[in-house]
């Protein structure tokens, strides 16, 4: 072989296909960041038009509006203090039963129930999310609420009467409904999310843990809650999410009323469902201004939850890469 062959520049062909996912590669790049973008756009969008619809009642009451009690439309006075603890204690409160009923549901799909009943009680729970507010509402009419005010209310109030929890008379709306409408509505996605952690958890850990001798209890304890937990943080926010906005079942059963009472038996209101309930009856302008400010605290709320939940789950994600 002559030396001027061996020193001739190399030729490289250019595949179609290469050039081809290199277009592809540039392209999938600019729609996923131009997805990213939108949203960041379309909340600040929003948080623009909520501040500028209301910006009559922040001019008129200031940060006093999340401080007051006030709300009177014949005089003009307008308050969120009542709105806001309706909104957290009965949200919160249906957290407290949901989570744990939820995540026992998604280890008896995926720990415990026989292979036959999994797909058949799985779907039965997705279903229940299906369900529309509306009508879990006028079943909270017709039928949740008669039962609260006869049977489970006096229960409660007979056996827990000395809480402050279940003091006074059961009524057909009242705080109670609300949170029993809020458990059943957020029930289903926390457990849905769950099973799919669960369904994450690597089989060789747990069958690692059950050579050694762990009993399924301890296996789940040790092994499925630990690998899953900050994701199920995540399951528990996204519940809370729901209940936070949760509006026209809301309205249909809590009652329409003003205060601040520990009581679950008493009628109170929340930021959502005073929204939904007024909004097309407001005659004024500081009355539809005051109701986008309740929009503007219930969005500042639900942003709050949601970063509270990225940061406790990136605690845990760390705790776990640290193991």
């Amino acid at each position: 072989m002559s030396a001027s062959a061996t020193s001739a520049p190399r030729r490289f062909a250019f595949s179609p296909r290469r050039v081809r996912d290199r277009i592809g590669d540039a392209v999938l790049y600019v729609l996923a960041a131009a997805a990213a973008l939108l949203v960041l756009v379309t909340v600040a969008l929003l948080a623009y038009e909520l501040v500028k619809q209301s910006w009559l009642a922040i001019s008129e009451f200031g940060l006093g509006f999340v401080t007051s009690r006030a709300w009177d439309p014949v005089k003009s006075e307008f308050g969120a203090l009542d709105f806001i603890f309706g909104t957290v204690y009965t949200s919160f409160l249906a957290v407290l039963v949901a989570a744990p009923a939820a995540i026992a549901i998604a280890l008896f799909l995926t720990e415990l129930a026989p292979r036959g009943f999994r797909t058949v009680i799985g779907t039965l729970v997705e279903l229940l999310a299906a369900i529309p507010s509306v009508v879990i509402g006028l079943w909270g009419i017709f039928v949740l609420g008669p039962f609260v005010q006869h049977h489970l209310g006096p229960f409660l109030s007979r056996w827990l009467g000395f809480l402050p929890f279940f003091k006074g008379t059961p009524q057909l709306t009242g705080y109670l409904p609300a949170v029993i409408v809020l458990t059943i509505m957020i029930l289903p996605i926390t457990a849905s999310v769950a099973r799919e952690l669960f369904l994450t958890v690597p089989r060789d850990l747990k069958e690692a843990s059950y050579a050694l001798g762990a009993t399924r209890w301890e296996t789940i304890r040790g092994v499925v809650l630990p690998q899953t937990r900050g994701g199920l943080v995540a399951a528990v926010m996204l519940g809370l999410g729901r209940a936070v906005g949760e509006a026209i079942a809301v309205t249909q059963v809590i009652g329409d009323t003003l205060g601040i009472h520990v009581s679950l038996f008493e009628n109170g209101d929340t930021l959502a469902s005073r929204i939904a309930a007024q909004y097309q009856a407001a005659a004024t302008n500081i009355h539809i201004s005051s109701l986008v400010y309740l929009a503007l605290v219930l969005l500042v709320i639900s942003l709050i939850t949601n970063i509270a939940a990225q940061v406790i789950v990136r605690r845990f994600e760390r705790q776990l890469a640290g193991r």
